[in-house]
């Protein structure tokens, strides 16, 4: 009775779910008390009655019950334990309910975490959140129901993908969930305050701290999947502007400017209508991933359903969303516009640049997805690769760098030339210099490389200017602990791009790769490693076969050896053969080996050899930055704001 225990829950969510949609929404409009009440406990609810599905779809797996079709499709007797749990969310229909899980925790913790936000803009957020939830949960009970049951039930399953039996997989969904359903949150802050008409520095600063948190999650989400296919795809690189990719890397483009905007909204009262319609676009694109995921439009190892007809409920659900919400947006426009003027030589004016580049790149980064879609739907056929998405991103994108410094150490509201000139043209004239002497130290001189270490040169040195000035003349005790967490969380945001930046131009431009065929015996020197293979051997491991090549990598000096150990592997059930790569990394390179094909029978296989410089850097500034959003969203500033905008907004409600 598990599996019906799972789905009853479902259904009973989707009840919950329809209250707290209507009632506190009625309630807030009419001024209803009970009604506004009845949010949390609504919203707490709906959260159980999805964690007892998702537990009893755990429970499914964990315990081999090949009576549920999707069990059957996704698991296997011989699975470890990890893989059991992970492949709960191994394909479509566990994904979607994984989806509706972390919907019902952000929902859940804006029901118990916002005791500040006014009880009748609270009632609403939730509303907004339970409306998303009917969508989902609809969904899959309809369509995708992962309790449906195989008479009689399989003696065995089909095994996970092996592609996902690997623990970068069973952290990075979860991770990328939180961010992508995270902005659900902000969404709804926002349609909240366009419902009310209270689009102002108060909604701004009750949504800032969900904003920064789902930002984190979802940049570690996509430096996770980064560092998967990095490792795991045996192909040595860490993106390939995948459709999917793209899927997350674009709402997380404009989740990055609506952090930004939201900083402006709340310190200046300025760009209410463009920060609300950011938060519209942000968790419309999330909308946008699941469709191109799960509709079949695409071909991708991230995809996960190819049904046209589930396409067509997110298609619609979709248009539903952004359809209403724009339309919300243009009745409420005219009451948007800001009484405070925007100097172009100010903070604010270097922040809305920001915003404009980072929209421009999303928007071509969209272009470049969905137009080979849309032609091939007319029946055309055109590819939009790697040099597309490289060259419109890179040029729209390098001015940000410029901007970032200059963001820092600008004042607010308005400044002068002459000032900021005298401030940073010494520190301008030294990263240029430096760089310049930097790029000469590399193997090769590029001018690219140049302009890259010159960047983040400029961000580290602008930040460091930025610490000086908060800092200097004052008693480092006292300043460090009087100094916002915000304060920190831009610096550690903005050090983490210029790691970032040194990872991919060096990684991208000085990488090394060599195919080779190798027999025992055989060496090669790559970037002043010498690879030596000692043959290979069969082992018989867990749930899978796996062919191990021994190499010894001795650098050419003597000083340096390490013994690798790539694989090629066959899963017992599926039988397909997946490759292993072996690396050694290091904070300034990586040496990886992958085992291709056996090519004859003296032992001879071929050997795929990189040699990867600062490799390590992009994820380490994923990291930074990640860090960076923790520390934003910690920031006690906001909790004592909140505060009393809460006052000051429900004096005002009683007023009214």
């Amino acid at each position: 009775m598990i599996p019906e225990i799972g789905h009853f829950a479902l259904i009973i969510a989707l009840s919950i779910a329809f209250v707290q949609a209507a009632v506190p929404l009625a309630g807030a409009g009419l001024g209803v008390q009970r009604w506004i009440a009845l949010a949390v406990p609504a919203a707490l609810a709906q959260l159980l009655f999805i964690g007892i599905s998702y537990a009893c779809l755990t429970w499914v797996f964990i315990n081999h019950d090949f009576s549920v079709l999707y069990a059957v499709k996704n698991s296997n007797s011989e699975l470890p334990l990890i893989y059991r749990i992970s492949g709960v969310w191994g394909a479509h229909e566990g994904s979607l309910l994984l989806w509706a899980l972390v919907l019902a925790l952000w929902t859940g913790a804006v029901a118990v975490f916002t005791p500040n936000v006014p009880r009748v803009m609270r009632a609403r957020v939730l509303a907004i959140l339970g409306l998303v939830s009917c969508g989902f949960l609809l969904f899959i009970i309809i369509t995708s129901n992962p309790f449906e049951r195989l008479f009689p039930a399989a003696a065995q399953g089909s095994d996970l993908n092996p592609l996902l039996q690997d623990i970068g997989l069973a952290i990075h969904p979860p991770m990328l969930y939180l961010g992508y359903v995270g902005f659900s949150v902000a969404f709804a802050f926002s349609i909240a305050a366009l419902i009310s008409g209270q689009v102002d520095s108060a909604w701004a600063r009750w949504s800032r701290p969900w904003t920064n948190i789902a930002w984190l999650f979802l940049t570690l989400g996509i430096a996770l999947g980064s560092w998967w296919a990095y490792y795991e795809l045996g192909w040595g690189g860490w993106w390939f502007w995948d459709p999917v990719e793209n899927a997350s890397f674009m709402p997380w483009i404009v989740g990055t400017a609506l952090m930004h905007s939201l900083a402006i909204t709340e310190k200046r009262g300025t760009f209410k209508a463009w920060t609300a319609l950011l938060a519209i676009f942000a968790f419309s694109l999330s909308l946008l991933g699941t469709f191109l995921v799960r509709s079949g439009v695409l071909t991708s190892v991230h995809a996960f359903a190819s049904d046209p007809q589930r396409g067509i409920f997110i298609l619609g659900f979709l248009v539903v969303v952004v359809g209403g919400s724009l339309a919300l947006y243009a009745w409420r426009a005219p009451m948007l516009k800001s009484a405070a003027k925007t100097n172009l030589l100010s903070r604010d004016g270097v922040m809305l640049l920001n915003n404009i580049f980072l929209v421009v790149a999303c928007s071509a980064i969209l272009l470049g997805t969905l137009y080979p879609i849309a032609i091939d739907a007319m029946g055309g056929k055109i590819s939009v690769g790697p040099p597309y998405f490289n060259l419109m991103f890179l040029s729209l994108t390098a001015p940000l760098g410029v901007l970032i410094g200059i963001g820092m150490l600008i004042r607010w509201k308005s400044d002068s030339l002459q000032r900021l000139g005298s401030k940073l043209k010494i520190p301008a004239i030294v990263v240029l210099v430096l760089a310049l002497l930097l790029s000469f130290a590399l193997p090769e001189w590029i001018w690219t490389a140049y302009l890259g270490i010159a960047m983040a040169l400029w961000i580290a040195v602008t930040v460091g200017i930025a610490v000086y000035e908060r800092f200097h003349g004052r008693v480092l005790s006292n300043a460090l602990r009087s100094t916002p967490a915000g304060f920190y969380g831009m610096l550690l945001g903005h050090l983490g791009i210029a790691v970032f930046i040194v990872g991919v131009t060096l990684t991208s431009l000085y990488n090394q790769e060599k195919d080779l065929r190798m027999a025992p015996g055989d060496t090669y020197e790559v970037a002043g490693y010498v690879f030596t293979f000692h043959g290979v051997r069969d082992y018989d491991i867990d749930n899978y076969v796996a062919t191990r090549g021994g190499f010894s990598v001795s650098s050419e000096s003597g000083d340096f050896k390490v013994d690798l150990f790539p694989e090629k592997r066959i899963y017992r059930v599926q039988t397909m053969p997946m490759t292993e790569a072996a690396i050694d990394a290091g904070l300034t390179r990586d040496l990886f080996i992958a085992l291709g094909e056996p090519l004859d029978q003296q032992g001879a296989w071929a050997v795929r050899i990189y040699y990867k410089p600062f490799i390590r850097w992009v994820w380490l500034g994923a990291i930074i930055m990640a860090l960076g959003g923790l520390f934003s969203a910690s920031d006690k500033r906001y909790r004592r704001l909140a505060r009393s905008s809460s006052v000051e907004r429900s004096a005002a409600e009683q007023a009214a």
